[in-house]
């Protein structure tokens, strides 16, 4: 499956995220050490999306090449700094393309939105919930795969005045019940929160103090912890994550879920 993080903090270099820590994002996409479910490389693609203005939409790259061919990105990394970034590796699900538009992270507007798993029984086992989409969204999808349906229905929550959690969570209630056994980690951000879900695939998130003056830290989400500081833990599985430079909370997807 893929590997994603999310960053919310001090301006910081891309170049730290994604080549500089011992096990940043570059590693996991040839040597992850979590990879549940399949999968021994994530090398169909890999997707940045970072933040320069906190009014402003964000900037996107995405390639359909393993992130370590792509010969020119290390010295972009290293002379981009911000203060909200949200990254992708992939591993691409049998069958499903390997393109550009297939690789996270996905966009509308501010927000940014990637997904680590699979659905099972695709196409067919999400008949119900596309059908609730508008024509006009499944016509324009980046791609066909499951990440990019998944996006379209958190959007389409959005748009209908869910907040982020709530999207979040809708969308993985809705999908699991539709198809059994998928695996559901999604990570959604508009650069001042983040949202992520634990089904069936590891996360952690590492919260670090004030570094810049601001009364505020910085919080980072990832697929797997990018070093060996003991802050980092382990988000269990069937949980929700919501981050912001503050901190980050952990709930019980369902508990933020309407109950019937």
């Amino acid at each position: 499956m893929c590997r994603h993080l999310a960053y919310l903090g001090p301006p910081l270099p891309l170049a730290r995220l994604l080549f500089d820590a011992p096990y940043a994002l570059a590693r996991q996409s040839w040597a992850p050490r979590d990879m549940r479910g399949g999968g021994t490389i994530n090398a169909d693609g890999f997707g940045l999306g970072w933040y320069v203005d906190t009014a402003a939409e964000p900037v996107r790259y995405r390639r359909d090449c393993p992130l370590w061919a792509d010969a020119g990105l290390p010295a972009l990394a290293a002379t981009i700094r911000s203060t909200a970034v949200l990254a992708a590796v992939r591993s691409a699900t049998v069958g499903m393309p390997v393109t550009e538009s297939a690789a996270a992270p996905f966009q509308s507007g501010r927000w940014l939105f990637s997904h680590n798993g699979v659905v099972r029984g695709w196409p067919e086992s999400m008949t119900g919930p596309a059908s609730r989409l508008p024509v006009p969204d499944l016509l324009t999808l980046d791609a066909p795969t499951d990440a990019a349906l998944l996006w379209a229905l958190v959007r389409h929550r959005l748009r209908g005045g869910a907040g982020p959690a709530r999207a979040v969570a809708d969308t993985v209630a809705e999908v699991a019940a539709a198809a059994p056994g998928s695996r559901l980690n999604l990570l959604l951000t508009d650069g001042s929160t983040a949202v992520a879900s634990t089904d069936g695939h590891a996360l952690s998130v590492c919260a670090r103090p004030d570094t810049d003056g601001s009364g505020a830290g910085s919080v980072l989400i990832s697929s797997e912890p990018l070093d060996d500081d003991p802050g980092w833990t382990a988000v269990p599985d069937g949980y929700l994550v919501v981050a912001t430079r503050s901190g980050p909370t952990m709930t019980p997807t369902l508990a933020v879920t309407p109950q019937p």
